[in-house]
């Protein structure tokens, strides 16, 4: 299950972008609605975030798994998120109780459907 697209102030700007997928895979059940309810938080403040084109949450919870797969305008922004107070907040509050595996690619154009269908195949891999 995933969300629509949330779109950033970068949504349908040309040129080349970078793809962040990020999965975290929970030690227990219990916290997956809190980890899900973060992720929202913090995607309220999307469209505003400078450098995002847009994202999506995906979850499923039948395997303790959730994450986002994102469209970011450059390295720089990605950092910018990472580091931004209210992600380290989370990623403080949820540390330990699963694991994070992420990867990151670039693509020459930031084709929302292309981006999820190639981050849909790692996911499952």
């Amino acid at each position: 299950m995933r969300t629509s697209w949330i779109a950033g102030p970068d949504d349908g700007r040309p040129g080349p972008a970078l793809v962040s997928v990020t999965d975290l895979r929970l030690h227990g059940l219990a916290d997956l609605p809190g980890v899900y309810r973060a992720a929202r938080r913090l995607a309220a403040d999307w469209p505003d975030l400078d450098g995002a084109h847009g994202l999506w949450l995906w979850v499923r919870p039948w395997q303790r798994r959730c994450g986002a797969v994102a469209i970011w305008r450059d390295h720089v922004a990605l950092s910018g998120f990472l580091g931004a107070p209210a992600h380290v907040a989370v990623m403080r509050r949820y540390r330990g109780r699963g694991t994070v595996a992420s990867s990151v690619w670039e693509v020459a154009s930031a084709v929302p459907d292309e981006v999820w269908s190639r981050a849909a195949v790692a996911l499952r891999a």
